[in-house]
Parts: C-alpha cells; structure tokens; sequence
C-alpha cells in the first residue's frame, strides 16, 4: 500500500483550518487526520470526553473538539522542533497542557498555569465559541509555550514583557498556520507573493473580532481582532494611553503587541523574498527560519525595559550565530520599520559587536526562576487603595546590547527606569480595571473594579514573606 493510500485510510475529523471567519460568510470545514495531542515536548489534553471522530460539523461539540484538538497538536508540532532540548510546560502546569472548552458566557479565553480556558457566547444569532478558532486556540499555546521558555515573563511589571506575550500568542498561530501546505498555497495567492499583506494568516481570529465588534464597534479591526499586517510605530509604552481605539496605539498589551508582530510578519516576508524557492515550501523555510531566531532570541534576550528592542537584538545575533547574518539585513529592516530599533541601535550592532556580546548566548537555557532578572520595587499601597506597601516585580536584569526604540522625533529614546515602567503598569492596570482587591487589602479610598463581566488578570496578595502585599498575574487572556 502506498503512502496515499495509507493517508486516505486514516480516520479523519472535519476542522477549521484557521479561524471560522467573519459571518455570515464562513470558511469551509477540511479534513484533517485525527490529531495526536501527545505530542512531545508539549503534550497537550483536553477535558471533555473525546468524541467519535465522525464527520460532526460546525455547531457541534464534537466538532469543537476536534477543530481544538487539531490546533493544540499542530501548534506543539510548530514549536517542538525550535526549543531547547530539555523545555517543558512551567512546572505548574503538569505533564500536559488541558484545555476547557466550555469555561462560561464571554467572548474571550485565556491561558493560567493551571490549563486554557475557553468561554463562548451568542451573539446576533450566532453562538461565537473561541475553542471553535484554530488561531484562538495557537495564540492561547503560545503563551504556555513562551511561559515554558521564559517563565520570568509572567510577574513581570512591564507593559513591553506583557505585550511580547500577546504577540507570541498571534505569531503562533501564524506560523501554527503557515505549518499547513493548504494555507501556504492559499495566502501566496492571496498575496501575490507579498507576505508583508493583509491575509487570512495575518488577521486573527476573524470571528471572535465580529462578535465583539457588535457591541463595541472600535475596540477590534474592522475585520478581525488584530491583524499582523500592520505599521504601527514603537512609543515608550509609559507615555502611552491605557486604553484608546483600534486604530490607535495604546499601551495595553494587546494594541502594544501589534508592534512586534507586525516586524514579525515583515521578517517572515523578507526572510521569504531570500529563499531560492519562491512557491509554498519556500514559505515553510522562510517561518521556520523566523520561529528558529525568535525562540533563540526569547531564551537569551534579559528582562529590561525597552524588552522589544533586546529581544530584537537578540534575534539579529542569532541569525548571525546560526546562519552567518544571512537574514540580517530583513532583521534589521523590519524592526526600523516598526521603530523597535532606532537607525543607531541597528548600526551599531554589528558582526564585531555580535561576536562580542552575543558569545555565550548558545549556552543560554530556558526556563529558570520565575523572578530571575527581576527586582522588588516597592510603592506605596495608598496612591492605589490598599492598605499597606506594595512590591512589584520589576524588569532589571543586566543588559547584553546597548540598543533601544526609536524616538518618533528621531534619534534613540532613552529606556525609562524599571521603577517608572513598573509603576506606569500597575496604574494602567488599575485604570482598565484588571486588578482584583480582595475587601481585607482595600483602604477607606478603595476603587478595584467590581464589574462582574471584566476579567481580572491580575490579584493583589500577601507577600510570601508576609511583610506588605504584592501584585501577582492571574492569566493572559
């Protein structure tokens, strides 16, 4: 028997490739063979009862398993081959990464040490379920997967290290996506090409972003959550907004992201342009290739303030240990663009400087302590209605480049302090009402957000020394 012939003998479950899509006009469930969710490094599971795989369709929750199990083992597929020898899930995790597909009424999901959550809702008739979204499914396993390489990420008081979460999130489902031979052919028709454009892998989660835009018609994209095909220009997120429409940058992580993944998609682009093959399999090498550096850079890069930039730095050290800086000029290109890096800071990292700096970085590993890099700053609990001092974790582990964002004005700004950058986040925490209070740590002044229907992301807590109080996250939602 042929391989063919094998492969179509195999069970198969129908799936979204991606995402559902804007209604009413939705994509075509395909099949796919039944996914493996043992898959290693990151084995996966879900919690309801697997069903038969049948060709149950849309609407279904045998089909919302499946299209969940598909993206939860295509994304361990995606990442596994990149990592470290050695990475798993944060030990708070356990063996296997659970997903719930039913966590409750809301237009969200989330990732918390202790699995993925799911909600869905009903919204103008239709019933919107985020486990039914393959990238919904990809961004929420990023951030397990970026929690498994830098765990120090996750109390990290700074809205830059919050924000690279998020873009983690949307870049996994991208190259989640890109890992299909379908969509590889799909998007370079869509495209032309120009992976730099707007295409059914750079819009996130199509159909979620419908939903929510009944209700608040300027707090997604017109038609998607967030779309990597971008320009959005790197700000001090200290000087930024905390809240503000689509179109606007703010410094809520979500909007911030934007920055990072949109130079991601153009280095994947650019990455593209410099393969021999220009068709669908050179667009696998170009993701790979751009995955490769971005775990490389993730692992090494320390936790500062202006993170995007090191990390960006980073990235362009490892092209250059892995491959001779034979992408370093779409490396270079691309975060210019999106001002992550200024003229300067780009110039000045050269091979000399690589060979210098970047020496140990091969021997860097994953994971480590989930407060390593990070200091205690401690700011007083009245300025935010509670009742004693409060210790944050802010980012100041020692820098390995000397580089920085652009200043819009030109010129290279100056990275603010790490008390300042944790302080600026724990008040924009406040003022998007993300932080739970509990009634024993609220002064007479206590202004925490009781509004049911807002998640709380992060909690105020005794500290586990048991002198004053802390802010710990929750979940990245």
């Amino acid at each position: 028997m042929t391989v063919q012939q094998q492969q179509a003998t195999m069970p198969t479950v129908l799936v979204y490739e991606d995402d559902p899509g804007n209604p009413p006009l939705v994509n075509t469930p395909v099949p796919h063979p039944v996914p493996q969710l043992d898959t290693q490094p990151f084995p996966t599971a879900i919690a309801e009862a697997a069903p038969q795989p049948d060709s149950a369709g849309p609407g279904t929750e045998a089909f919302r398993y499946w299209v969940t199990a598909d993206a939860l083992s295509r994304a361990s597929r995606t990442w596994g081959p990149l990592v470290p020898a050695g990475t798993q899930w944060h030990p708070m995790v356990g063996r296997a990464l659970t997903a719930h597909l039913n966590a409750g009424d809301d237009l969200n999901a989330f990732y918390d040490r202790r699995g993925l959550w799911f909600f869905r809702r009903t919204v103008a008739g239709v019933t919107v379920a985020a486990c039914e979204s393959n990238e919904v499914v990809e961004h929420e396993t990023g951030h397990a997967i970026l929690d498994a390489l830098r765990p120090q990420l996750f109390n990290a008081a700074s809205a830059e290290a919050a924000a690279l979460h998020e873009a983690f999130g949307d870049i996994s489902a991208l190259l989640s996506s890109l890992g299909l031979e379908s969509l590889r052919i799909a998007v370079l028709a869509e495209t032309q090409g120009d992976l730099e454009l707007s295409s059914r892998v750079s819009r996130m989660a199509e159909q979620l972003g419908w939903a929510i835009r009944q209700g608040h018609p300027n707090a997604v994209d017109r038609d998607c959550l967030r779309n990597l095909s971008n320009s959005f220009f790197y700000r001090d997120p200290v000087e930024l907004s905390p809240n503000g429409p689509a179109s606007t940058l703010t410094s809520e992580p979500h909007s911030f992201s934007r920055v990072f993944s949109g130079a991601f998609l153009k280095i994947v682009a650019g990455i593209f342009r410099q393969q021999d093959l220009q068709d669908q399999a050179g667009l696998a090498a170009a993701a790979e290739i751009a995955g490769q550096l971005l775990v490389d850079a993730v692992v090494a890069a320390p936790v500062v303030s202006a993170y995007y930039a090191q990390v960006a730095g980073h990235m362009i050290a490892a092209d250059q240990r892995r491959n001779g800086g034979k992408y370093g000029q779409s490396l270079r290109s691309a975060f210019i663009r999106h001002g992550i890096l200024s003229l300067d800071a780009a110039a000045s990292i050269t091979e000399p400087e690589l060979a210098r700096r970047g020496a140990g970085m091969a021997e860097v590993t994953p994971g480590g302590g989930d407060d390593e890099g990070l200091t205690a700053v401690t700011v007083h609990g009245a300025t935010y209605g509670v009742t004693q001092a409060l210790t944050l974790s802010a980012p100041a582990a020692e820098r390995r480049f000397g580089i920085a964002g652009s200043d819009p004005a030109g010129g290279t700004l100056r990275p603010a302090d790490p008390e300042r950058v944790a302080a600026s986040y724990l008040e924009d925490l406040f003022r998007r009402g993300r932080v739970h209070v509990p009634e024993e740590h609220r002064s007479d002044v206590a202004f925490s957000d009781d509004n049911p229907s807002r998640l709380k992301t992060h909690q105020i807590t005794r500290s586990s020394t048991g002198e004053g109080l802390t802010l710990v996250r929750k979940c990245f939602d």
